[in-house]
């Protein structure tokens, strides 16, 4: 049997299926007369589900790491929310039974997230569902599924996999992920893409269709998986694992050398993050240091901004991790495809023109104020660049250094140390700033093009949209212009620039940045070694001529 779906997690994983099945989910809904003891039985099994999550994320601090284990907070912060309490106190009032009580307030807040336009929020729909079913569970007498002993060379295949579930499994003996939910941005995804393990989401029914034993193989590239697949396949994916074995070790003798062209030209490559802890998997790959820190992930799975300390923390964790090498960390960038509830921020006709990125800070500078002292305090700890997204005009630059100026003020009326050597710099993500990249590299002290927003602004193109996305092309001569624009503007102002899109990653495209006269790529943890190895293929100057065929005269 040959099923598709989602590819979420690039590789190829071979092995039994182990299908994790929620146990009898049919929940117990009866009436009860005693509303308090009722109630009291409800609260004592919040707080045993407060103790489990709380040891849930003592497990996932040792084996996900700091940053994959803060989502158990979020966790922690749904049982005291307030709305969902108030919503099963009422039901338990009307006379319904804790369990049935509690399953019909969390499927009332499952629905509103799961109609969101936004693939992230809509994943969150799956936090509740974790936390509600553990209290259901307690309420129920029910065991949880035990995860911890999971068997070598296992493909873990569930309807969801679900944060408790993942932060228990032992990731040596897990050879891939295959879920019936969930995309990109899911939890299993981001977890899969961290520890470098295949995955495919969105597979309907697949619980229904493979049995534990099955012998499965996942091709995390295509999004295929194959089901008890005849010896041929088999024999063809070993090729292929072994293939990309030897591949990866081959790339090993790149890892301690800097990456430069056939002719010698230098290129600095560097890891685009999300977590504190792909820090590990961007060093293990020899990347030079972080291009692009995005911190939006810190303000995420939450119902509160991240305090300052929080933020420190985390900031001040990468620098030490990094050590000399540099860390450029971009500023919120919320908006457009990527929405926080808790900020309020108002409906939007078309939100990728809309209060996004800088444009949001500015407008709550109480926000951006705590993230830029948190910023200032981690300077003293390593090699930090800040960077502010979406940048537009001069006048953007020009508040965001006064707002920096008042927090400076402010720490040193406390008496707090920073550094005074950090570089600023801005994403080139608009047409409008490329066009004025020779009056912003006045500002500042380095470039970042985001070529995932600027492609789509030159080219009025959402790459989402099926009827529309057959016309993104990085190549487009209006695109290959305003990137060789920009960084002909910066090297005048003797600025750098760095490129942190997809096509940073995508080795046909390497070759083509290299000839437009980028200094930087920055690209997924995973991919610094085969785009090392490309930069080392590649001739600067006879892709200098390739570029003026492409952009022709300007």
């Amino acid at each position: 049997m040959t099923l598709k779906g989602i590819p979420a997690s690039e590789g190829i994983g071979l092995g039994r299926a182990i299908v994790i099945r929620e146990s009898d989910s049919e929940i117990s809904n009866t009436q009860v007369t005693d509303i308090n003891t009722e109630l009291d039985r409800f609260l004592a099994a919040v707080e045993r589900a407060k103790e489990e999550i709380k040891e849930i994320k003592e497990t996932a601090q040792r084996n996900l790491g700091e940053k994959n284990a803060m989502i158990f907070d979020a966790h922690l912060l749904i049982l005291e929310d307030p709305e969902l309490f108030n919503m099963v106190k009422e039901n338990i009032s009307k006379g319904m039974n804790a369990e049935s009580a509690l399953d019909e307030s969390a499927k009332f807040f499952e629905t509103i997230l799961s109609s969101l336009e936004d693939e992230y929020m809509r994943e969150r729909a799956n936090d509740i569902r974790d936390v509600t079913s553990r209290v259901i569970k307690i309420l129920s007498h029910k065991e949880e599924i035990d995860l911890k002993s999971i068997p070598s060379c296992s493909i873990a295949v569930a309807r969801e996999l679900t944060p408790s579930q993942t932060a228990q499994m032992d990731k040596q003996n897990v050879r891939g992920f295959v879920t019936e939910k969930g995309g990109k941005t899911s939890h299993t995804a981001i977890i899969a893409r961290t520890y470098e393990i295949p995955a495919v989401v969105g597979i309907g029914d697949i619980t229904s269709v493979v049995r534990d034993g099955d012998f499965l193989i996942i091709d995390g590239n295509d999004g295929t998986v194959y089901v008890n697949p005849d010896e041929s396949i088999i024999r063809e994916y070993e090729k292929r694992l072994e293939e990309e074995t030897r591949k990866k070790e081959e790339l090993r003798k790149f890892l301690q050398i800097e990456a430069r062209t056939q002719d010698g030209r230098r290129i600095k490559l560097v890891a685009n993050i999300a977590h504190v802890d792909e820090t590990d998997v961007a060093l293990k790959n020899g990347a030079e240091g972080v291009g692009l820190f995005r911190t939006e992930f810190l303000f995420m799975d939450r119902t509160e901004p991240p305090s300052e300390e929080e933020q420190f923390q985390a900031y001040k964790t990468v620098l030490e991790k990094m050590g000399e090498r540099p860390v450029i960390i971009r500023t919120l960038d919320i908006g457009g495809d990527k929405s926080i509830p808790y900020l309020n921020i108002p409906k939007e006709e078309n939100p990728f023109l809309g209060c996004r990125a800088i444009r949001l800070c500015l407008a709550q500078q109480d926000l951006f104020k705590v993230q830029l002292r948190a910023l200032l305090r981690a300077s003293v700890y390593g090699n930090l660049k800040i960077m502010f997204p979406m940048i537009s005009c001069i006048d953007e630059i020009i508040q965001t250094k006064e707002i920096m100026k008042e927090v400076k003020t402010e720490l040193d009326k406390e008496d707090v140390k920073y550094s005074e050597d950090f570089e600023i710099g801005i994403m080139v993500e608009t047409p409008a700033a490329a066009i004025i990249s020779d009056m912003l590299a006045e500002e500042v002290d380095f470039f970042s093009i985001g070529s995932n927003d600027l492609i789509q602004y030159t080219l009025v193109i959402d790459r989402t949209n099926d009827k529309v996305s057959y016309l993104y092309n990085p190549l487009h001569p209006a695109v290959l212009r305003l990137i060789k624009l920009t960084v002909d503007n910066a090297h005048k102002k003797g600025i750098e620039v760095g490129v942190c899109g997809e096509i940073a990653s995508d080795l046909n495209m390497v070759p083509i940045l290299i000839g437009l006269g980028v200094d930087e790529l920055s690209v997924s943890p995973s991919k610094v070694l085969n785009v090392k190895k490309k930069i080392f293929e590649t001739n600067s100057e006879k892709e200098k001529m390739t570029i003026q065929k492409l952009v022709g005269t300007m």
